[in-house]
């Protein structure tokens, strides 16, 4: 698949300009006498990124087709390319058996729709001013600051000033079940190194949290 993804990327870009140097790169790629151009007339031009091995389908021990993603401006195809294996006893060595063909690609998938999880609003509000004292911490390398976050005896790298701490745009705290909110509790920054327990309301304890990556 390798082999045939780097035939494409050199079948699926061509110009006028550039067509002497063309037909060189891919004669490496050709059996002998096929076309040093594979079909292309000299005219028009294509210019394709992205491209990457997709799928294979093989017919026997020597012979399968190979089909190769690549986008060209805002389309996304295929290059079906046909490709003969030599096989162990001959070197197992790969050539290009015959002319490719442009294929349009699979259009994306109907992503389903999924409701949004309840979520604990009071705790969130709980969570973000330490989650972005954390976060300030960590990117700006306070190594004091950062104990602050961790367990006694433990350390964490930071980025050591590489970047700086801008926002946390969100937090997001799912509605745990009850047994879950009787066996957590959050932790935040003391005064000492030892941490200990975020105040929490009387009559529950907060669930596991998710939350987004701050921005730098």
């Amino acid at each position: 698949m390798a082999f045939a993804a780097q035939f494409a990327g050199v079948y699926l870009n061509f110009s006028p300009e550039d067509a002497a140097s063309r037909s060189s790169k891919l004669a490496a790629f050709l059996a002998e006498g096929m076309d040093a151009q594979m079909g292309w007339d000299g005219y028009g031009k294509l210019a394709a990124v992205a491209v990457q091995p997709y799928d294979i389908e093989a017919s026997d021990a020597h012979n399968a087709v190979v089909s190769v993603a690549f986008q060209s401006g805002p389309r996304r195809m295929l290059l079906s390319v046909p490709i003969y294996y030599s096989g162990d006893d001959a070197g197992r060595r790969f050539v290009v058996a015959g002319r490719p063909a442009i294929l349009p690609a699979p259009a994306p998938a109907d992503l389903p729709q999924v409701a949004a999880p309840e979520t604990d609003d009071a705790a969130a509000a709980e969570l973000k001013p330490q989650l972005e004292g954390f976060f300030k911490e960590y990117a700006s390398g306070d190594a004091a600051g950062l104990q602050r976050y961790v367990a006694a005896g433990r350390s964490l790298p930071s980025f050591g000033g590489a970047f700086a701490f801008s926002q946390l745009k969100e937090v997001v705290v799912p509605v745990g079940v009850p047994p879950e909110r009787s066996r957590r509790s959050w932790c935040g920054p003391c005064p000492a190194a030892t941490p200990r327990p975020l105040p929490t309301p009387p009559t529950r304890r907060r669930s596991a949290a998710r939350w987004s990556r701050s921005t730098a």
